[in-house]
């Protein structure tokens, strides 16, 4: 096999972009919210901007995410912070081998009283869901989420009950500690819209984060961080109004296709990226043309989120993992031989 191709960046904030003429008001406000959401993130947290954009992408496309990156990295201080900036609910469940079903979900409990049962809701009824270190539950625990995740709605007893909406599970793994886990099986890892890796900081951004801690800042105090709501519910679904009118063209549709399709004939790989990735691709892509200040996308906009959205959506062979191949390197060498339209 030839050398690995050198991998694309992850995307990162897009600079302010000029008012396009052709959008509506409530659509360029949106953005412009959504834009200081990272400045305020950044109150919070130290130099994570592409996990910053990859979290605002899923809220736009109504997909989940999941952050991959050792302990210590502020995942869960990321998510955290999103929903205070955007004025959201959020909740979050240690996900332990003891867990049930029940526990996320919520169940029947009898009321003595009124000698009937009544439905006490689970952690899931809420905007921004924290399942942190969700492989460590076994199976049947992860696939509580299954329904939640793909029709938004919980059924207990029979009796389906909507979730709050925005919806989004932000689900956090440890990439190095493989003990006492339970690997994702491939269908719900093809749920989650993103896999989002996130690293160590820089040594730069490490000295920032001791020099505010010395300052006193608390992670559990978020309001003494100075943390104010910058966006709502309100923004959020202007903006996807708005993701919905940005246009693709069947060039882009194709090019799409074809990378997914190459994946699919890659030696490298036992399982290629199937349509529901080809379509998460495209609502990714979208997303990113829009929060770039156009309405239209291009192919760069599917370079940028083609590793987070489907590195989790390949499976390689165990000779080629023998190898040291990767799935961004295969993502990488695909979207360097499918041709790019003009």
């Amino acid at each position: 096999m030839s050398a690995p191709t050198p991998e694309p960046a992850e995307p990162t904030a897009p600079a302010a972009a000029p008012v396009m003429p052709t959008e509506t008001e409530p659509s360029d406000s949106a953005r412009a919210s959504l834009e200081a959401l990272r400045s305020e993130i950044a109150k919070a947290v130290v130099g994570q901007d592409p996990a910053v954009t990859g979290l605002v992408v899923a809220l736009l496309c109504r997909g989940h995410v999941l952050l991959e990156g050792v302990p210590g990295v502020a995942k869960t201080l990321l998510v955290r912070a999103l929903a205070a900036s955007l004025e959201l609910d959020t909740k979050r469940v240690q996900f332990t081998p003891d867990l049930m079903p029940s526990d996320v979900t919520g169940s029947l409990v009898y009321d003595a009283r009124t000698a009937e049962f009544s439905f006490q809701p689970g952690p899931v009824f809420t905007n921004l869901l924290i399942a942190d270190e969700i492989n460590r539950t076994p199976p049947k625990t992860q696939s509580s989420l299954l329904e939640a995740m793909e029709e938004r709605q919980v059924t207990v007893d029979g009796t389906p009950r909507p979730l709050p909406e925005p919806f989004l599970v932000a689900a956090t793994q440890n990439p190095v500690e493989y003990e006492g886990t339970y690997p994702l099986p491939e269908a719900q890892l093809d749920r989650f819209l993103l896999k989002l890796t996130v690293p160590l900081p820089s040594r730069q951004d490490e000295i920032d984060v001791l020099t505010r801690h010395a300052d006193g800042f608390n992670p559990r105090d978020l309001k003494a961080a100075g943390i104010k709501p910058v966006a709502g519910p309100a923004d959020l679904e202007a903006a996807r109004e708005a993701v919905a009118k940005t246009t693709v063209s069947p060039e882009i549709a194709g090019y799409v296709v074809d990378i997914c399709r190459a994946t699919r004939d890659s030696p490298s790989l036992a399982l290629g990226v199937s349509p529901r990735g080809a379509t998460a691709l495209l609502s990714t892509a979208r997303a990113w043309a829009w929060l770039t200040g156009r309405d239209y996308v291009i192919p760069d906009d599917v370079k940028a989120l083609a590793l987070p959205t489907l590195r989790h959506r390949i499976q390689l062979r165990p000779e080629a993992e023998m190898e040291g191949v990767t799935p961004d390197s295969v993502i990488a060498s695909v979207l360097a031989h499918v041709p790019v339209p003009r």
